[in-house]
């Protein structure tokens, strides 16, 4: 970890354990001591988190301390039936109806869809922890999230703000998640507009428009989306339409209401827009997503190791916005590749390629500014990495 010195702490904050999943009835409290005795009343899973803060490290250290609980506690909830193929319509196992295999079949609902839905759950539930602890200590801020779950023989990964994981293979490199910022889900924000105006208190436009626009502009046709436009089209300006844009800037400099530069995260509920009071939280989810062709989104990424033929350099890389902002997928696999074959017998070397890869990012010196090897700014950002070997994860 890399405090790039944007405040006195540091903002990203990370996590990892081993999850126990105890195997119950619904409603009954078991025996700890039985339990620890009896192996096979758990589940297992292995968990891994990021977590990048902003506006102080208050809501990453909450998430870093708590998300893994949460994710335990939900997937306990739903443990009897995640060991079957098809789960029942009725956690118990009753079948009120008949057809209700049927019903459940029909609507392709499998194993795996338990997990992904106990960690959509868990995001959302330490999001409203996050506020009520922000809010009892008087504190503000909030974190992107990125968490990355083996359970089962299946790698999830939940994605909510502008971290990134990827998987890099011998021969593929395979995205596990994608960013989230004011950019990348205008659409959903603006229709959020269009169908609530009153969150933007008369202070802002939901239209989009190449630059900002200026008194001169009124009257004539000028270039704008909407919520549902991927094209462009042409508007004719009205005076309101000289408000400040609800997702204005570009790239980097993209803001949502003119603060926020990521559009999913948890915490953020004490958060407004600067001297107006336009709250940003309704315009910001918790809820971890992957992106399912342009706007349509969808949830976890799920991979399945049994349909894959794992190699011994085969890793996992989760990195927060300070790596990616940077190298590409590429680039970093290229890195990750070449590391790991010039380091074969040292048995350190997946702790030693996150050191190498936070130092690409983070450039060298030059007159007045860090830069990359290939002549390029570095990134000023904090940075945090995790390396995941994937061979041999079934072991002791």
């Amino acid at each position: 970890v890399i405090n790039a010195e944007k405040s006195e702490f540091n903002e990203d904050q990370a996590a990892c354990c081993e999850i126990s999943i105890r195997r119950r009835e619904p409603g009954l409290e078991e025996d700890e001591e039985w339990l620890i005795l009896c192996s096979t009343q758990f589940l297992t899973g292995y968990y891994w988190a990021l977590f990048d803060g902003h506006g102080g490290p208050e809501a990453a250290i909450i998430a870093s301390n708590y998300l893994h609980y949460c994710i335990k506690q939900k997937l306990e909830e739903v443990a009897g039936s995640i060991t079957e193929a098809r789960p029942p319509m009725h956690l118990s196992g009753r079948c009120v109806c008949d057809s209700d295999p049927q019903f459940v079949e029909e609507k392709h609902i499998h194993a795996e869809d338990l997990v992904v839905g106990a960690l959509e759950n868990a995001f959302q539930e330490c999001d409203e922890v996050i506020g009520q602890e922000m809010e009892a200590t008087k504190q503000t801020g909030g974190c992107t999230a990125l968490a990355a779950l083996y359970f089962q023989g299946k790698l999830y990964v939940a994605n909510a703000g502008d971290s990134r994981a990827i998987l890099v293979l011998k021969d593929n490199v395979v995205p596990m998640s994608c960013e989230f910022t004011p950019e990348t889900e205008r659409q959903r924000i603006q229709h959020l507009a269009f169908l609530f105006p009153k969150l933007l208190d008369g202070e802002f436009t939901r239209f989009e428009f190449p630059r900002r626009l200026k008194g001169d502009d009124v009257g004539q046709k000028v270039l704008y989306r909407d919520y549902f436009m991927e094209g462009w089209g042409y508007k004719t300006v009205e005076k309101a339409d000289l408000k400040y844009p609800l997702v204005h800037g570009h790239g980097k400099q993209a803001r949502l209401l003119g603060t926020l530069a990521v559009s999913r995260g948890l915490g953020d509920h004490q958060l407004k827009k600067k001297k107006k009071n336009i709250e940003v939280k309704p315009f910001l989810s918790c809820i971890p997503k992957k992106k399912k062709g342009t706007w349509e989104l969808q949830g976890v990424n799920v991979f399945d190791f049994a349909l894959h033929d794992i190699k011994e350099d085969d890793v996992l890389i989760m990195g927060t916005d300070g790596l990616w902002d940077v190298l590409s997928n590429k680039e970093v696999a290229h890195v990750v590749r070449s590391f790991l074959a010039e380091n074969r017998t040292d048995p350190h070397r997946f702790s030693e390629l996150a050191k190498c890869l936070v130092c690409r990012a983070r450039g060298k010196q030059s007159e007045k500014k860090k830069m990359l090897d290939d002549s390029h700014e570095a990134s000023y950002d904090d940075k945090k990495k995790k390396i995941i070997p994937l061979h041999n994860r079934d072991e002791d």
